[in-house]
């Protein structure tokens, strides 16, 4: 038997014609002396039925189960009047079996390939049964449709695709890095890429002048929704465009991906924010545009209120007070209130304060419900009021302290009372966020950073002062974001030696670490280095985005759980005393294994 097509792409184009398709058998029915196979591949499924009046093939009908790969030679005709599926290519025929083909039989799987409510311990532990579900089967095709889309778009853009190492050295400023140790050399060890970061600038200077890489990246990080230890990126560089052309081929790029994969079309152009006005109005620098509400400023105002905790903060050299209005918010019981001030210390906010707009004509304890309405004036009520546009029947959540904490617990709470209480308008919200800065400082240890990479540029008004006045700095910096999630940065980078020099002076790199670390990119860059810049996509972002999935574990074909373990292969693993000594290399027991082993003893 010699497969002649896809179950799942059979239709009323093949009436009447003799077909043969293979695929497992996704479910059997007997009904009254007909049997019914639903038979299951890749593009779908496609109903067989098994007439007693050929009974050598009917009584292999009757030995199959779930998941037996079968091979079937039928003809192709209409459905019954009634018995139609719409919902399926497939839906308006079937194939009347002539011949059947145990290819395997299959145990009894551990659950049904149309079952919703599975653990993901489940899933992950027999994830080659999860990949056959119809929903993973749609993921993978889907996460397959729009990397060649991507391929296709930067090859008609002259972009060339060249691999880069995986071995590489490691540069602990980053996030944390998986280490490989070197048998051959003693006591040193290659890292795993966070990123092809460097690699693809040198390829600027070498003068492949469009690079692109569909490439895995490595970070030993803990566990979210949206981050795995080893997840891919479609990483792009190019060299003598400016930000703005930069911006405007890349987004390109993704329209195509949606264009192509999922027959969206994305906005021409994407609209542009500056990461201040993002966090001024959003509390984030990846704003879900979704959600229509916005956060107020109140700082100034609460310079001049005897209420201690909001002055205190607006006093701060790096304070906020802010708010956020929730229409109709008044409707939210006390339960609901509490919930959402429950968030704050996630954020390290230390609580949330709250007023009950009653009635938005008297700024007052009259009109207004909250225990801090007596420590505040009428004029900063009516302030209050004034500026975020309050109306009767709404409820205000303030939040005072560092601006960095107000940001994050306000903007936390933006987007979760948004999608709890129906403030979320449907469709696609891509977004630029520009104008970063060039440096943050750690909240730990107070040292001054690199807000995306030190290999970022300054913009050209911060090239002379971005050293003494870190502070102030931007650098060309940018973000896409869709639907609040972040999918793809970038920024134009350094391309002359000097300023990159400066840049690690800035950041407290010494000389002689910029030579052991950096050396070879300074060097390179002696040698006519053009102008470039580039980005990298999260292509696991925006397939989950595709797919509307809740994790991008949901579109990775073989993921790691949350803590970082692949239960189908059960890694990682321990390894034998002699590959340990081939690489010269002790492992030293745990606190708890010492515990254990003196307990013992």
């Amino acid at each position: 038997m010699k497969r002649t097509d896809y179950c799942g792409l059979i239709d009323r184009r093949h009436l009447g014609q003799d077909v043969t398709v293979m695929g497992w058998v996704h479910r059997r029915r007997d009904h009254g002396g007909v049997i019914f196979i639903d038979l299951r591949d890749r593009e779908g499924l496609v109903q067989v039925v098994c007439d007693p009046d050929r009974p050598e093939t009917f009584a292999i009908a009757e030995k199959v189960r779930s998941e037996y790969c079968i091979a079937v030679t039928g003809r192709v005709r209409r459905r019954p009047e009634g018995t139609i599926n719409p919902n399926l290519r497939s839906g308006e025929i079937e194939i009347l079996a002539q011949s059947i083909d145990i290819l395997n039989a299959s145990a009894t799987p551990p659950f049904q390939m149309d079952e919703d409510n599975l653990s993901e311990t489940v899933r992950l532990t027999h994830r080659v049964l999860d990949l056959r579900r119809p929903p993973m089967q749609q993921n993978m095709m889907l996460r397959y449709r729009a990397a060649m889309a991507a391929r296709r778009y930067l090859d008609e853009h002259g972009f060339v695709d060249i691999e880069t190492p995986v071995l590489y050295k490691s540069t602990p400023e980053g996030a944390r890095e998986f280490l490989v140790p070197s048998r051959m050399h003693h006591g040193q060890f290659y890292a795993l890429p966070q990123s092809p970061q460097l690699f693809k600038q040198m390829l600027m200077i070498a003068g492949f002048d469009r690079y692109y890489q569909i490439v895995k990246c490595f970070r030993d990080e803990d566990m979210r929704a949206d981050r795995q230890p080893e997840f891919t990126q479609i990483d792009i560089e190019t060299s003598f465009l400016d930000e703005l052309e930069i911006r405007a081929l890349m987004e390109g790029l993704v329209r195509a991906m949606f264009r192509e994969a999922l027959s969206v079309e994305l906005p021409d152009p994407f609209p542009i924010m500056t990461y201040a006005d993002a966090m001024r109005d959003y509390g984030s620098d990846k704003p879900d545009l979704r959600v229509k509400l916005k956060l107020t400023e109140l700082t100034d105002v609460m310079r001049s209120v005897d209420f201690k905790v909001f002055r205190a903060a607006a006093d701060l050299p790096s304070g906020r007070v802010a708010a956020l209005r929730v229409p109709a918010g008044g409707a939210m019981t006390r339960k609901e209130i509490d919930d959402y001030v429950a968030l704050a210390p996630t954020y390290g906010a230390k609580g949330l304060a709250y007023i009950k707009v009653n009635d938005a004509t008297k700024p007052s304890d009259e009109g207004l419900q909250s225990p801090i309405v007596k420590f505040l004036s009428q004029d900063a009520l009516r302030t209050i009021l004034e500026r975020t546009g309050a109306q009767s029947g709404d409820v205000i959540f303030f939040c005072a302290d560092r601006a960095k904490i107000v940001d994050d617990t306000l903007g936390a709470l933006r987007a979760r009372i948004g999608h709890d209480r129906g403030f979320v308008e449907p469709g696609w919200k891509p977004l630029w966020v520009v104008d970063f800065p060039m440096f943050e400082q750690d909240d730990a240890t107070g040292a001054w950073v690199a807000r995306h990479h030190p290999f970022t540029s300054p913009k050209d008004a911060y090239v002379e002062t971005f050293a003494t006045d870190r502070a102030h700095a931007l650098a060309k910096a940018y973000d896409v974001v869709l639907n609040g999630w972040e999918i793809g940065g970038g920024s134009v980078r350094i391309h002359r030696p000097e300023v990159q020099s400066r840049v690690f002076e800035t950041l407290g790199i010494s000389e002689e670490d910029q030579r052991r670390k950096f050396g070879f990119l300074l060097d390179a860059l002696q040698y006519g280095a053009p102008p470039h810049g580039g980005v990298a996509f999260g292509l696991d972002r925006i397939v989950a985005l595709m797919a509307g999935a809740e994790s991008i574990r949901d579109v990775i074909a073989f993921p790691k759980t949350q803590r970082g373990q692949d239960l189908l292969v059960d890694a990682p693993t321990a390894v034998t005393e002699q590959q340990l000594r081939d690489l010269h290399i002790r492992v030293r027991p745990s606190d708890a294994q010492k515990t254990w082993s003196e307990n013992q003893g």
